[in-house]
């Protein structure tokens, strides 16, 4: 099974978009990564690869150079400039090891390149590192944003105005915050779609004081279903995006 464990101890399935003209490399890679349980989405043309690439979230996107239509170093360069896609891993295949193919492929905004004949255990080897890079970043920035949340949560009520008695609104002193360690544990959730384990993101603690506290718990899920909302109070689940 080809499955990534993050730090939450949830493990999620990796998904794939694999662009190649050519149908039996095509075929011969798909099968091998599905073999490993690897979510594989094919396309044979760029056109068909951009569609789809900016349809759904993938973990990683393989091309070939030689695609019709929109070749492989112009559907780096497409997927690079669109927000959905600018972060997504790229592994770009080529057939001719030149420097300057090479050059070019890296400079369109591709991650690794691979020369063929490439092997699939080179190729599953490539697309795990990589992923798995992925995932560590985007877990490191929203650490980030759940720290300068906090900072800035605790300078607010610092500078809080003061009421007539010379003391600060016990509202205003509440903590409110974007934190990966809550208050409340976040609870082990199952994608109402899919039935795959929700891989926790970050927690947002709100309310209007400590006493009445709101904690609201977010979540993605590993096969691409979406992002939920867990709310502790009423213990209800939503899909967010």
């Amino acid at each position: 099974m080809s499955l990534l464990t993050f730090d939450s101890g949830v493990s999620a399935r990796m998904s794939a978009l694999l662009a190649d003209r050519d149908d039996d490399t095509r075929q011969m890679y798909g099968a091998f990564l599905r073999s490993l349980s690897i979510d594989v989405d094919e396309a044979s043309d760029g056109r068909e690869a951009l569609a789809k690439a900016l349809a759904r979230p993938y973990d990683v996107v393989i091309t070939d150079t030689r695609l019709p239509g929109i070749n492989g170093y112009e559907l780096c360069q497409l997927l690079r400039r669109d927000v959905a896609t600018k972060a997504t891993p790229i592994i770009v295949v080529i057939a001719e090891a030149f420097a300057t193919n090479i050059e070019r492929a890296r400079k369109s905004g591709a991650d690794q390149v691979l020369v063929k004949p490439c092997l699939p255990d080179q190729l599953l080897l490539e697309m795990r590192r990589l992923v798995g890079r992925s995932k560590e970043l985007r877990h490191q920035s929203q650490q980030i944003r759940a720290r300068l949340a906090t900072q800035l949560t605790a300078s607010q009520a610092l500078h809080a105005p003061r009421d007539a008695t010379g003391r600060r609104a016990l509202s205003r002193l509440f903590s409110r915050e974007v934190t990966t360690t809550p208050p409340e544990l976040p609870p082990t959730l199952v994608c109402p779609m899919c039935d795959q384990p929700l891989q926790y993101r970050t927690s947002h603690v709100g309310g209007v004081s400590e006493r009445h506290r709101e904690q609201w718990d977010y979540f993605e899920c590993p096969n691409s279903c979406g992002d939920f909302q867990y709310r502790q109070r009423t213990r209800k689940l939503r899909k967010v995006s």
